[in-house]
């Protein structure tokens, strides 16, 4: 009896609860207007009845500029979009299974009830599904082809080893700028082999709003993407795939609706950048996620010279151009990844200092950046005892840009190493480390830099070399070291490899960063500087373990992640999340130290979707990942992130292993992102004063669901609340 009666007060409890909570949400029996000044509550209903984990989507231009508000449906049909500005939106339903409503109008304060459009048939249906599902219906050559025997052979270039190779090189060589599957690339005028080869010649002119001056080098770049795979043979793999498409042949796999947490997510999407590309974008200080809160968020346009703003509170956007020598604006900069630090202020890479820009190459011109050579300190060891250690010598020098939002100005501080990606680590000097050199890993303390203003004294590189002697250091003379692949290695000797990096990430545990290196096979490796660089830095490489038939379990890595206790995590291409738990590996140092020597250290998560045919490998394709250190999304410290670049989808791992997607069903193909940040703006308010941001970092913005029409890159900001009606 007593449990009986515990039973019917705990019921009566969550009735009242319940009742209370829809009252505030607006959803009152009497059916009167929400209490809620600021949204629009409903319930969706379809031919059957209330339409569960189906989107909701509220589009304005009355602000500033065009925003979007997106939530999912629950399991009765009803929905809350809160936090809406003041104006008119164009609200709608859009789900797997429908094709979209008609829009209607709407403005906050005031209930809308929706009715969903089934779809009339599958090809009408699949219009609406991620790229990843479409890409999924394109047939690579079998395992059983490679080696490639070139084009007197089965047309395969021989330089493709394996199927591995050509599925890697699909990924790096094709999704590395644009999605593939979504309505753009499925789509051809001419489905021909010839119809393909015309259409990767086709380029941008210089001066291209989107991508600058660099839209036949992104022409150059497909062409030769295909030779690499045998041109023929890529074409004809292509032409395959759109042609049957054109005669109406759709996916195979349905992607299932939101459902759980999933149905808890708030979008706000934004247009932003004026139509320009970005690479990425940051929100704060990765270290302290309060900086800069409810500040503006700043994005890199890599293809014309560009740093953007968005301030998400006023709805506003702008740019800020870098200027060159001259002080005039330097289109040919090439900003790529920015970071904001401890005090506010943005530091962005900038490769183009000496480097040749082809923007022009089908024309038959080439210019050169104008910022000059690489400094004497580089390479002269009386200057650096960098230099002394190890030179770097040539003209491919970078430089890094100080944005102070205070003062409005850039400072360029020149550097001996390449860059790409960068981040601060957890120490008193504010250190901020590069990815991007293939020779050397460097690093600015900022500290230093703050005190002296002198990029000498503040600047410092290692070479990669790994510990294959097994004594526990480096020796200090280059001319002793090993050359990693190369004849006769020397046990007795340390060995050097070309490092070359993308993403990275410092460990709060330890001090070391960890870099992802992509391609075939992908790695990760450990940089430990010591405590007298450059003579104590050390290198650490761990490749995903082989198979029995000297294939992967897992490859094309990007992006790397590390918890708080030390774990590192990494998101492959191929369509698994890895863990590596150094602490687990047997072998640290030695002979054996080149990457295939701790597979006890891994463990592997499939992440769930769509298979290319034949083939363990997902469709989708996963950039940059992250590891939310301060629950900054709300679903708990240490969490691990990538993004679905194939797949509009921000993908998340939950503490049981749970793998869940929070997609971006609008516009189609806006979420191609390169990596994300989490920012804390208040965290009184609960889930509205926390979130992710990203950004669409895709070249050819224009694929995006309205294409040239379109608006552009869109940025997209993620919060989770505690379900799918709370305000």
């Amino acid at each position: 009896m007593k449990a009986r009666l515990s039973s019917i007060l705990l019921a009566s409890t969550a009735f009242i609860s319940t009742t209370v909570f829809l009252a505030q949400a607006g959803y009152a029996a009497s059916g009167g207007e929400p209490v809620i000044a600021d949204g629009i509550g409903g319930v969706v209903t379809g031919p059957k009845g209330p339409e569960a984990g189906v989107w909701v989507i509220a589009e304005t231009t009355d602000t500033p500029t065009r925003m979007i508000k997106i939530v999912v449906t629950d399991d009765q049909g009803r929905f809350l979009l809160p936090q809406l500005a003041k104006a008119e939106y164009k609200v709608w339903v859009r789900g797997y299974g429908l094709v979209d409503s008609q829009a209607v109008a709407g403005v906050p304060g005031k209930n809308l009830n929706l009715k969903a459009v089934v779809a009339p048939d599958a090809k009408s249906a699949a219009q609406y599904y991620p790229a990843n599902y479409w890409l999924s219906m394109i047939q690579p050559p079998a395992a059983s082809e490679f080696p490639g025997t070139g084009p007197k052979g089965n047309g395969i270039a021989p330089n493709m080893s394996t199927q591995q190779h050509w599925l890697v090189h699909m990924k790096e060589g094709c999704t590395l700028c644009h999605q593939l599957g979504d309505l753009t690339t499925r789509s051809a005028v001419d489905h021909s082999e010839e119809g393909w080869a015309e259409r990767i010649r086709q380029a941008r002119e210089d001066g291209d709003q989107t991508v600058g001056n660099l839209g036949h080098s992104y022409s150059t770049d497909m062409q030769n993407n295909m030779t690499r795979f045998g041109t023929q043979r890529g074409l004809r793999m292509f032409a395959d795939w759109t042609r049957r498409i054109a005669a109406g042949e759709t996916p195979v796999e349905t992607p299932p609706r939101p459902v759980g947490i999933e149905r808890n997510a708030v979008l706000t999407v934004w247009d932003w950048a004026n139509g320009r590309q970005i690479h990425d974008e940051i929100a704060t200080d990765r270290r302290n996620p309060s900086v800069n809160s409810y500040g503006v968020v700043y994005g890199a346009s890599s293809s014309t010279g560009t740093i953007q703003w968005l301030d998400p509170v006023k709805h506003e956007i702008g740019e800020i151009q870098i200027p060159g020598p001259d002080g005039k604006h330097d289109i040919n900069a090439y900003p790529h990844n920015p970071m904001l630090d401890q005090n506010g202020r943005l530091w962005v890479t900038d490769s183009s200092r000496g480097r040749i820009i082809n923007a022009s190459a089908a024309k038959g011109k080439t210019v050169k950046s104008p910022l000059g050579e690489r400094a004497n300190y580089c390479f002269d060891p009386a200057l650096s005892k960098y230099a002394k250690y190890y030179p770097m010598t040539g003209d491919n020098t970078s430089s890094m840009l100080m944005y102070d939002p205070a003062t409005k100005k850039i400072e360029r501080i020149p550097v001996c190493f390449g860059v790409h990606h960068l981040g601060f680590a957890y120490d008193k000097d504010n250190t901020l480390y590069f990815s991007g050199g293939r020779d050397a890993y460097g690093w600015i303390n900022t500290r230093v830099y703050d005190e002296t203003k002198d990029a000498n004294k503040s600047q410092g590189w290692c070479p990669t070399v790994l510990d294959t002697n097994g004594d526990g250091k480096i020796t200090p003379d280059r001319t002793q070291w090993n050359e990693i692949g190369a004849a006769n290695q020397d046990p007795k000797k340390d060995t050097r490899y070309p490092g070359g990096a993308y993403g990275f990430d410092a460990s709060p545990k330890d001090g070391s960063i960890w870099f992802g290196r992509t391609g075939l096979p992908s790695s990760l490796a450990r940089f430990e500087v010591g405590s007298n660089p450059p003579e104590t830095c050390k290198v650490e490489l761990y490749e995903p373990p082989k198979k029995p038939d000297g294939t992967y379990v897992a490859f094309d890595t990007r992006g790397v992640g590390v918890e708080t206790n030390g774990l590192v995590h990494a998101s492959f291409g191929s369509g698994k999340l890895g863990v590596l738990d150094r602490t687990k590996c047997k072998v640290l140092n030695g002979p054996t130290a080149t990457g295939q020597h701790c597979p006890e250290g891994w463990t592997f998560y499939d992440i769930p979707g769509p298979k290319i045919p034949g083939t363990d490998v997902s469709a989708d394709w996963h950039y940059l990942n992250w590891v939310d250190t301060y629950d900054t999304l709300g679903l708990g410290a240490n969490l691990p992130l990538t993004i679905g670049s194939n797949s509009d989808s921000l993908i998340a791992m939950l503490p049981d292993k749970k793998i869940v997607r929070f997609r971006v069903p609008y516009p189609l193909g806006s979420f191609y992102s390169r990596g994300m940040d989490g920012r804390i703006d208040d965290p009184k308010t609960g889930w509205k004063g926390r979130g992710i941001w990203a950004s669409q970092g895709k070249f050819p913005a224009w694929h995006q669901e309205g294409g040239d029409e379109g608006k552009g890159p869109m940025m997209i900001h993620f919060q989770v609340r505690p379900d799918p009606l709370a305000y």
